[in-house]
Parts: C-alpha cells; sequence; structure tokens
C-alpha cells in the first residue's frame, strides 16, 4: 500500500498531496487487491499525473491565450446557414469565440490579426463515433502489446486527428481517459475528448475479447487482459451491470457504452444476436442517469435496437439493419442515430472470415439506413468509427466526403458540425466542455478551421487537410498556420 508522509520541506509543498484523493484511495484498492505490475504502474502514473497538476486537480483544458486573434478577409460557415457569411471579421478571445463583428471594426489592441485572404471560416469537426485508442493499431498488437507502447500509438494519433481539423471526437469505448487529461492539460496535441470508458458488454457479447481459456476460468481467475487494460467490462446481470457502469462514471467517463447486439469484428456473437435483458438496460440507463449523463449503445438489429430504446437507451450507434418500424420509434422517442458510412470500399475496416460475412450484410444495410433516417426525420450524427488500422485514420476526412452519396454537402458538414456539437450535449451534468460546440458564435468555444476554398460547394477539400486546412484553431491556440 502507499502511506501518505508528511511534507518536510518547500520543495515538496510546491506539489501538492493527493492522499485523501479518491484517485489515491482507488490505487490503493488496486494494489491491496493484487493487480497486475502492469495495472499498478498504469494507476502510478495516473496519480502523478493528478500530484503536478496545479494543486492535485485536472483542469478541464489549458489556459486560454491571452492575446485576442481575428479574422479578417474570410467567409463564414456557421454551423447551421446553408450559405457564407461574407463581409464580417470573427473575434476570438481567450478559448471562446467573441463576437462576429463587421470588417471595418477596429481589432482589439495586441490582437493577433490572421487575414484569412477569402477562404471560409468553419468550426472544428465532431467524429461523434471514434476509438483513440483503437483506431490506429492491429487489433491483436493491441490485445497484446506492452500498455504503455499502445498509448504511446494512441497519443501520436491523437495529434494527426487534431492536424486533419477534428477538433472534438466522442470516444466510444476504451481506455482514453488518461490520454483525454493529457490533452486537456496541454501536455499533448489532440481533440477534446468525449470519453465513454471501458464498453460495458455481456459474456460473449460485443464487447468480449477474452481468450476461450479465460472465459471458462472467469469465474475464479484474475480479470482478463482486456478488462485489465480498460477496453471492456464483462458483466452480467442487474447488479454487475449497475457495478460496472458506475465504476465507469467514477473514473469520468461522459457517458456510457453498452453492447446491445451482435458486432462485426467480436469473436462470439452472431450479428443477429440480441444482448442484455430489459432490467440490465434499466439499472444501466438509472445509473447514468443519476449522474446526469446518458446510455448510448452498439446495435444493428431492429430486436435490438428496440430492446434499447424502449428502456431508456437515448443514442443508437450503428444500426444498419433496422427495419422501418424500429426508425419510427427512434423519431417518435427522440433517439439519436449515430450512424457510420459503413460501405463496401477502400475504406472498410480490414475483416477476413466470418467477420468479412458479416461486414458485407452491415454494408448492404446501409443505403437503407440512410434512407430511413432522411424519411423520418431522425436526429442524426456522424462518425466513423476506424478500427484497428494503421493508415486508416487518414481517411477520416474521405469518410466524411462519402456522406455526399445521401446528403448535400451543407447537410453534411452541419451533421459533422452543430449536430454532432448538439449530441456531445447529451452527456448534461458529466459534459467535460460545458458550452457550444460545432457552431461560429459568441461564446462557442474558439474551435476553427480556415479551409482553402468553398467546402459547402467542394466538399472534397476536407479529404486533404494536410493541403486545404491552412490553419487551425483549437480552444483558442493557434496549432497550425500555412497561409
Amino acid at each position: 500500500m502507499l502511506i501518505c508522509t508528511p511534507v518536510t520541506n518547500d520543495t515538496e509543498a510546491r506539489y501538492s498531496c493527493a492522499c485523501h484523493s479518491p484517485a489515491f484511495a482507488r490505487l490503493n484498492a488496486a494494489i491491496e487487491q493484487r493487480l497486475s505490475r502492469r495495472s499498478f504502474l498504469a494507476g502510478a502514473g495516473a496519480l502523478g499525473a493528478l500530484a503536478l497538476s496545479p494543486k492535485g486537480t485536472m483542469a478541464a483544458v489549458p489556459p486560454a491565450p491571452t492575446a485576442p486573434v481575428v479574422f479578417s478577409n474570410v467567409r463564414i460557415f456557421d454551423g447551421k446557414s446553408a450559405s457564407l457569411i461574407a463581409g464580417r471579421n470573427l473575434l476570438v478571445e481567450g478559448n471562446r469565440i467573441k463576437a462576429i463583428a463587421a470588417a471595418g471594426e477596429r481589432p482589439p489592441e495586441g490582437a493577433k490579426i490572421i487575414d484569412g485572404g477569402g477562404r471560409t471560416l468553419m468550426p472544428g469537426l465532431i467524429d461523434a463515433h471514434w476509438h483513440a485508442l483503437m483506431c490506429a493499431i492491429p487489433e491483436m498488437v493491441a490485445l497484446t502489446a506492452d500498455v504503455p507502447y499502445v498509448h504511446l500509438v494512441a497519443a501520436q494519433e491523437a495529434e494527426r486527428t487534431l492536424m486533419r481539423g477534428f477538433t472534438t471526437v466522442r470516444d466510444a469505448g476504451g481506455p482514453t481517459l488518461g490520454l483525454k487529461m493529457a490533452v486537456d492539460q496541454g501536455l499533448l496535441k489532440g481533440p477534446r475528448i468525449y470519453a465513454s470508458g471501458a464498453m460495458v458488454s455481456q459474456t460473449g457479447g460485443h464487447g468480449d475479447f477474452r481468450m476461450p481459456h479465460e472465459i471458462v476460468d472467469g469465474c475464479c481467475a484474475s480479470p482478463a487482459l482486456v478488462e485489465k487494460e480498460g477496453i471492456a467490462m464483462i458483466a452480467d446481470g442487474p447488479d454487475a451491470v449497475r457495478q460496472r457502469v458506475r465504476e465507469q462514471l467514477a473514473l469520468g467517463a461522459a457517458q456510457i457504452k453498452l453492447m446491445a447486439g451482435g458486432g462485426v469484428s467480436s469473436m462470439y456473437d452472431p450479428i443477429d444476436v440480441t444482448q442484455y435483458s430489459p432490467e440490465e438496460f434499466k439499472v444501466a440507463v438509472e445509473a447514468a442517469e443519476n449522474w446526469g449523463t446518458y446510455v448510448t449503445v452498439h446495435a444493428y438489429t431492429p430486436r435490438a435496437i428496440r430492446f434499447a430504446i424502449e428502456n431508456g437507451v437515448k443514442c443508437i450507434e450503428h444500426g444498419q439493419l433496422a427495419d422501418e418500424e424500429v426508425v419510427k420509434l427512434m423519431a417518435a422517442k427522440g433517439v439519436w442515430w449515430s450512424l457510420q458510412p459503413f460501405l463496401d470500399d477502400e475504406y472498410a475496416n480490414p475483416k477476413t472470415g466470418e467477420s468479412r460475412k458479416k461486414q458485407l450484410l452491415v454494408a448492404e444495410g446501409t443505403d437503407r439506413a440512410y434512407a430511413l433516417a432522411k424519411k423520418y426525420k431522425v436526429k442524426t450524427g456522424w462518425g466513423t468509427d476506424v478500427l484497428h488500422s494503421p493508415n486508416g485514420g487518414a481517411s477520416q476526412g474521405a469518410h466524411l466526403v462519402k456522406m455526399t452519396r445521401w446528403y448535400t454537402p451543407f447537410e453534411v458538414l452541419k451533421m459533422a458540425t452543430a449536430d454532432n456539437g448538439e449530441l456531445m450535449k447529451l452527456s448534461g451534468e458529466r459534459d467535460p466542455y460545458p458550452g457550444k460546440l460545432g457552431v461560429i458564435e459568441p461564446g462557442a468555444w474558439a474551435d476553427l478551421l480556415l479551409v482553402n476554398g468553398d467546402p459547402l460547394s467542394n466538399l472534397e477539400l476536407l479529404a486533404d487537410p494536410e493541403r486545404n486546412l491552412t490553419v487551425i484553431i483549437k480552444n483558442g491556440e493557434v496549432v497550425k498556420d500555412i497561409r
């Protein structure tokens, strides 16, 4: 166990003691339970980060820039309007948008002036279904490599994600709370992360990536590697589900991810399998709502979607096999549909064997899913769900361009900015970034892209962010400027 030692000199006093913090208590409990050395080191690293932060706290965002920033000579896409706003300047103060001002208005003293050269200024992009830890690393490497290596790969990909213009992501499952903390404190460059923490799955469910011997011995042995690493937590029965949900909330999850049906990449479940009972859904939803947030679920089939909605779930991930009746239910209940443009194309996650068969079935349902979402005006989010592909993240913008198969460029951009920003706000009291996202208006977060052209008429510009995103600002800070 770790024991609090009194501060004995001024040098130590500068690093505030965290011995009475919940993190310290959890770390002691973990050691007492004889977790692996690997888990101990991860916990100690998290505690060290806490102790070294100002006054032992975890700041939501790093300090805002002190000098105002003014964008001049730009056309503004505000995230909501179908036409660009011309003849205006945009003023950023700190990490928020201060005003959309007349072009001739005098800028504040000491302001940094960014001449847009007639380019388009738009909100930062939001990916509503991202896996920051698992997007860029092969599946077996993620499940077998030394944990620090996996997190270093994720840190590198986080910066690349930001440089692609994605200033916010909703992480749909995985141990990304440490990455989020490092980004928020300014230790790393990356997007804002709405972290779900570990995915909660039943035995044999979509989040069950244990080896067969781990399933057989699971009742008597130590937790499986997938649980030690915080990728997924296995829970069967209402009491276990409630506990697992509460654990993720205690660790800082912004929302809860539950597995409600079969999946493409999972090892045991056919895609038609319905997972979790009404009672298990209810306790998960109640636990999340008691913390002021919500549950989103992985589900493809009508039965899995219906079960989830009827028991209080607020968002459906995927859903490509939905039928008309269940889509009507989604619309009537005001449930969000977080869809991804899964097609059998060069951007599909690499799959073989039975997973490949399931992948093709999902791809066949994508056109129908988007048609139904539009027909019944379901609140629709956009995400990519890139998984286990070292080069897959580079296509993040191309996944956005694919959406023109079903929507106009304006509808696509609105979905990836203002609409996804609204979806993020379902986190309610657990929202790590209170304030408006995905829009350009006074008071909103200053997450901005200066595009070399007009994406409302040529969305393909966003598929080449290295060339066409000339300025990227996140949280009021200029992180790229190649004008």
